[in-house]
C-alpha cells in the first residue's frame, strides 16, 4: 500500500518545485536528499519526467526542509501505511476477542475435566459417572480427537479402574468411546495453551512435593527476612485472616491445623497477632509418623505436645494485655509441626467488633480496624472469613479488603458454616457473582452438626461432618460445579496461592535484598574494614582490658607507695597527741626553755616531762594503728576497682561493673580482720620499748622539721584566707580585740558563777550589732590558727636547735623526733604484714573471680546480651549479622532456581489465537 502511494508523493512534489522555477530563490541554508532514489518506481518516475526537457530540470528547485519539519514530513509520508496498520490490528483484535469468548466458554469445561482427573485419584467412582452424564450432554463441535490424548485417557481410566478394585472390590463401568472423545475434544480445543494441559497422575505428586518444598523454602526465607528487618521492602506475603468475632476464624485455623488450640471465651480472648507458622513435617525413613508439636521461639519454652498447654500458652499472653487497652501490636510467635499440615504462613487477627462493651475502651472498634489494616496491606493475601448466614453486605472483612485491595487481586473468601444456610443459597454465594474476588471463594464446614463421637477428635469429627454435607449436596457442590469446597480444598488453595504470590514477589525480593546486601557490604567495608568480631571475643577482650588496667594500677600499692600513706597517716595522729599532751599544756613554755638551756641534761628533766613522753608513746602505738591502717589500704584498694569500672567500656556495662565490685568488696571483707590482727600482734613490742639510733633520730627529726614547716604554711595560708574575708588586718585585728574581749567578760561571769557571787539566774547582757555572727565566727577560728602557729614556730625553732641534733637522748626534749621515728617504725612494719596478708591475696583473687564470674559463668545469651549493651559493638554485631543474614538469604533465593525453573508465577494462558503476537 505505502510503494503505490509514494510516487504520486513524489510526482506531485516535483511538479510542485517545477512550477515554481520561475520565482525567485529563497536562500537555502541546508540540503537534504530527497526520496526519489528510495525505490526502483521512483528512479522510474524520474526518469519518465526527466524526458521533457533539460532546461525544466535545471530550473528545478530542490525545497528546503529544516529539522523541525522532518517529524511532519515522516508522518505525512507514513501516515497511510500506520492507518492501515491500525486498521488490520483492529480487525485482528476484533478476531481475537471473538476467539476469547470461545475460549471462556471452553475454559469451564476445561476446569470440569481437570476436576474430574483429580477424583480419579481420591474419590468414588460415582463422582466419575456423574461427570460423565454431564460432559455427555454438552454438544461440542465435531473435532478429531489425537490419538495420544485417547492413549492417555485409556491408560488413567485403567489406572482409576485398578485401584477401585483393589480398594472397594467392585467393579466400574468404563465410559463409552464417545465419551472419551467428548472429553479428548475439549483438551484439544485448548491446546493452544501450554500452560493448562492436565498432567498424569505421577507428575501431579511430583509436583505437589515440589510445591510443598518450594513453599517451605520460601517460608524459612521471610523468617530470615523478618529476623532482617520488618520494612516492607524485605517482606515476603503471608496469609492473613480476618472477620468478625463470630465468623468462625478459630474454628477454621484450628479445622487446617487439626487441633484446637487458639484461646476461647466469653470475652474478647484475642488481643494480639498471632504468626502461625505450620511446618510439614515428612514420615521417617523408618516409617513413624513424626510427633505434633509446637514451639513458641520468642519464650523458650521448647517443644510442647500438648495442644492444650498451647492452648493455655496463648490463653495467657493474650490476657496479659490489661482490658483497658484491649488489642497490643506485638505479635506472638507460634510455629506448629505436623505430618498432618502444609507449609503455610498464617497470622490471626482479632475480631472485629460493632460495639466495645463497659470494660472495653471506646476506641476498641478503631484500633482493631488500624491494627488489621497495618496486616492486610501488600503484599500479604487476605483471607477474608465470612458466615454463610450472614449477608455479604455486612461482612466488615470484605469491606476492609476492599480499602486495600479493591480489585480483589490478593483476597481469599472463606465462607464458613454453610451448613446453616440452604445448599443452592450456599453455591450462590461461592459463585461469586455479587461480590467477585479474583482468586475466589472456598465453603468449609469446621463444626458437626450432629452428635459428637466421643472415641474421635474434635477435627476428625469436624472432617467428617463436613463429607457428610458436601457429600449429601453433590449436585450443588460437586466436581461439575467447579465450586470450591472442604478444608482440604482451603489447604491447597492456600499452599498454590501463597507459593505463585512469593513467586511472584522472588523478583523484586531478590532485587531489593541485592541492593541492601551491597549497601550492608560497603558500610561493613568502611566503617571496619571487614574486621569481623562475636560477642565471646568482646567480652574476652574486656576481660583483657580490666586486667591489663588492673595491672597498672597495682603500682600504686607497692611497698614504697603503702609505707607512704600509711606514715601520712601517723603523722596525723602525731600531730594531734602532740597538741592534746603538749600543745595544750600551760607548763610547755617550760619545755622550751630547758630545751634552750644547754646546761641542763636530759636525765636531770622533770619526771613529769618523761611520764608525758611515754604517755604519748603509748597512745600513739595503742591508738588502733592495724586497724586503721588496715582499712586505709583497703580504702584505697576500693577507689581502685571504682576508678577501674567508672572508666570505659564499663560505662555501658553497668550490671558487670557492679558484680566486680562485689566480688572485690567480698576478698577485702574475708581479709580486713585477719590483716588488721596480725599487724596488731606485730606492732605490739612498740606498745613498751623502743629503741632509736642515731641514724633513725636524724630522719626523724628532719622529717618532723618538713612536717612543722608543712603546718605553719597551712595556717598562714588560713589566716590568709580570713583576712581577706573579714575585709583587711585592721578589720581582723579589731575583730579579734572584740573576741578576746567577749571571752574575757565569758571568763569572768563564769568566775563569779563559781564563787556563787551572782545569782545563777542572771539575766545575758544584750547581743551587740557591731559585727556580724559570721565574721565573729571567723575570728574565732583565726585566734585558733594564731595560736597554733605561735606554738608550730616554737617547737619548730626547738627542733632545729643544738639540742634536738644531739641525738636519741634529748628525746624527752624533743618528743617531736621521738614520736616521728615511731611512727616510722610502726609504718614500716604494717606494710609488711599488710602486703603479705591483704593486697598479695587480692592481687591473686580478683583477677581469677573475674575469669570466673565473667566468663565461665555466663551461658551464651549473657554473654550476647554483654556484648550487645555497648552501643558501638552493637552497631558492629548488628552490621555484621545484618550482612550475613543477607548473604545467607541470597544464597537460598539464588538456590530456588533448582527448585522451580521460573520462579515467577505460570503464565496466565494466551488469549485468543493471535494472544502471543502483541
Amino acid at each position: 500500500m505505502s510503494a503505490s502511494l509514494l510516487p504520486k508523493k513524489i510526482v506531485t512534489y516535483g511538479i510542485a518545485s517545477s512550477r515554481k522555477a520561475t520565482k525567485p530563490h529563497r536562500p537555502v541554508h541546508r540540503q537534504f536528499g530527497t526520496l526519489l532514489t528510495s525505490s526502483p518506481g521512483s528512479v522510474r518516475l524520474r526518469q519518465r519526467y526527466a524526458s521533457q526537457t533539460p532546461t525544466a530540470l535545471r530550473n528545478i528547485h530542490v525545497r528546503a526542509i529544516s529539522y523541525s519539519s522532518i517529524p511532519r514530513f515522516v508522518a505525512r509520508a507514513f501516515r497511510v501505511p500506520i492507518a492501515g496498520a491500525a486498521l488490520g490490528a483492529g480487525g485482528l483484535g476484533y478476531a481475537n476477542y471473538k476467539f476469547e469468548e470461545l475460549r471462556n466458554k471452553s475454559t469451564a469445561l476445561l476446569s470440569s475435566v481437570q476436576d474430574v482427573a483429580a477424583d480419579f485419584i481420591g474419590s468414588a467412582s460415582n463422582g466419575i459417572k456423574s461427570f460423565s452424564s454431564r460432559v455427555s450432554a454438552v454438544q461440542l463441535l465435531d473435532i478429531e480427537t489425537p490419538q495420544f490424548l485417547k492413549d492417555l485417557f485409556a491408560s488413567v481410566e485403567n489406572d482409576e479402574k485398578s485401584r477401585e478394585k483393589s480398594s472397594q472390590g467392585e467393579s466400574s463401568n468404563r465410559r463409552s468411546p464417545g465419551e472419551n472423545a467428548a472429553i479428548a475434544a475439549l483438551i484439544a480445543a485448548t491446546m493452544s495453551s501450554p500452560s493448562d494441559s492436565i498432567e498424569a497422575d505421577g507428575n501431579v505428586d511430583s509436583r505437589q512435593n515440589q510445591l510443598m518444598h518450594l513453599t517451605r523454602k520460601l517460608i524459612e526465607i521471610r523468617s530470615m527476612l523478618l529476623s532482617i528487618d520488618q520494612s516492607d521492602a524485605l517482606k515476603l506475603p503471608s496469609i492473613v485472616v480476618i472477620g468478625s468475632q463470630s465468623s468462625g476464624k478459630s474454628s477454621l485455623l484450628e479445622a487446617i491445623v487439626g487441633h484446637e488450640f487458639l484461646p476461647k471465651g466469653n470475652n474478647m480472648v484475642t488481643r494480639r497477632p498471632i504468626e502461625l507458622t505450620l511446618v510439614y513435617t515428612p514420615a521417617k525413613a523408618d516409617g513413624k509418623t513424626p510427633e505434633e508439636y509446637g514451639e513458641f521461639p520468642a519464650l523458650g519454652l521448647g517443644k510442647i505436645t500438648n495442644f492444650a498447654q498451647i492452648q493455655q500458652t496463648l490463653t495467657d499472653l493474650n490476657l496479659a494485655v490489661p482490658s483497658s487497652e484491649a488489642v497490643s501490636n506485638d505479635a506472638i510467635d507460634l510455629r506448629i509441626y505436623s505430618p498432618n499440615v502444609p507449609d503455610l504462613t498464617l497470622i490471626d487477627l482479632p475480631g472485629y467488633v460493632q460495639i466495645s462493651s463497659m470494660d472495653q475502651p471506646e476506641t476498641l472498634k478503631e484500633k482493631i480496624a488500624s491494627l488489621c489494616e497495618r496486616y492486610i496491606r501488600e503484599p500479604n493475601i487476605i483471607l477474608a472469613v465470612c458466615a454463610a448466614d450472614v449477608d455479604l453486605a455486612n461482612s466488615p472483612a470484605l469491606r476492609a479488603s476492599r480499602k486495600v485491595d479493591p480489585l480483589g487481586l490478593r483476597t481469599i473468601g472463606v465462607i464458613t458454616k454453610m451448613d446453616l444456610v440452604p445448599p443452592e443459597q450456599g453455591a450462590t454465594i461461592l459463585a461469586g457473582n455479587r461480590y467477585p474476588l479474583h482468586l475466589g471463594y472456598v465453603g468449609v464446614v469446621t463444626k458437626s452438626a450432629g452428635n459428637k463421637f466421643s472415641s474421635q477428635s474434635a477435627g476428625t469429627v469436624a472432617k467428617r461432618s463436613e463429607n457428610d454435607y458436601f457429600g449429601n449436596h453433590r449436585d450443588y457442590f460437586g466436581a461439575s460445579s467447579s465450586l470450591m469446597v472442604g478444608t482440604d480444598t482451603l489447604r491447597r488453595r492456600l499452599m498454590e496461592v501463597l507459593e505463585s504470590s512469593m513467586a511472584s514477589s522472588l523478583h523484586g525480593i531478590t532485587n531489593a535484598v541485592q541492593l541492601e546486601l551491597e549497601e550492608a557490604t560497603y558500610q561493613f567495608k568502611v566503617q571496619y574494614n571487614d574486621r569481623r568480631i562475636t560477642a565471646e571475643s568482646y567480652i574476652a577482650e574486656t576481660v583483657d582490658t580490666l586486667k591489663s588496667r588492673f595491672k597498672d594500677f597495682t603500682t600504686q600499692f607497692r611497698k614504697p607507695q603503702v609505707r607512704e600513706k600509711l606514715k601520712m597517716m601517723l603523722d596525723e595522729k602525731v600531730m594531734d597527741v602532740l597538741e592534746q599532751l603538749y600543745w595544750l599544756d600551760k607548763r610547755m613554755p617550760e619545755l622550751g626553755a630547758l630545751a634552750a638551756d644547754s646546761k641542763v641534761k636530759p636525765q636531770d628533766v622533770e619526771a613529769y616531762w618523761r611520764h608525758k613522753l611515754e604517755a604519748a608513746s603509748s597512745l600513739l602505738t595503742k591508738s588502733g594503728v592495724g586497724r586503721d591502717s588496715t582499712l586505709l589500704v583497703a580504702d584505697g584498694l576500693r577507689g581502685l576497682i571504682d576508678s577501674i569500672v567508672s572508666g570505659d567500656p564499663f560505662t555501658h556495662h553497668p550490671r558487670a561493673a557492679e558484680r566486680i565490685v562485689q566480688f572485690s568488696h567480698v576478698i577485702l571483707r574475708e581479709r580486713i580482720g585477719v590483716t588488721s590482727d596480725q599487724v596488731e600482734n606485730c606492732i605490739k613490742p612498740f606498745k613498751y620499748e623502743v629503741d632509736v639510733d642515731e641514724r633513725e633520730w636524724e630522719q626523724g627529726r628532719e622529717r618532723a622539721v618538713e612536717l612543722f614547716q608543712t603546718e605553719v604554711a597551712m595556717c598562714e595560708s588560713k589566716l590568709k584566707e580570713i583576712r581577706k574575708k573579714v575585709g583587711g588586718g585592721r578589720r581582723l585585728r579589731s575583730l579579734l580585740g572584740y573576741v578576746q574581749g567577749l571571752e574575757e567578760q565569758a571568763k569572768e561571769r563564769r568566775n563569779r558563777r563559781l564563787a556563787r557571787e551572782e545569782d545563777v539566774q542572771e539575766e545575758s547582757e544584750p547581743e551587740s550589732y557591731r559585727y556580724p555572727p559570721g565574721q565573729i565566727l571567723d575570728a574565732r577560728h583565726a585566734m585558733l590558727y594564731s595560736d597554733r602557729l605561735s606554738i608550730l614556730k616554737l617547737r619548730l625553732a626547738a627542733l632545729k636547735s643544738r639540742r634536738c641534733k644531739a641525738g636519741p637522748e634529748s628525746d624527752v626534749l624533743c618528743p617531736e623526733v621521738f614520736l616521728n621515728v615511731v611512727a616510722d617504725k610502726l609504718a614500716h612494719t604494717s606494710t609488711m604484714f599488710i602486703n603479705i596478708e591483704l593486697l598479695d591475696h587480692f592481687f591473686d583473687q580478683l583477677p581469677r573471680g573475674i575469669d570466673s564470674r565473667l566468663i565461665y559463668d555466663l551461658d551464651r545469651k549473657e554473654v550476647e546480651e554483654f556484648a550487645r549493651e555497648n552501643p558501638v559493638v552493637k552497631h558492629h554485631l548488628d552490621l555484621q549479622e545484618r550482612k550475613d543474614k543477607l548473604e545467607e538469604v541470597m544464597k537460598q533465593l539464588n538456590s530456588l532456581s533448582t527448585l522451580r525453573t521460573d520462579t515467577q508465577p505460570a503464565p496466565r494462558r494466551q488469549r485468543g489465537l493471535f494472544g502471543g503476537m502483541f
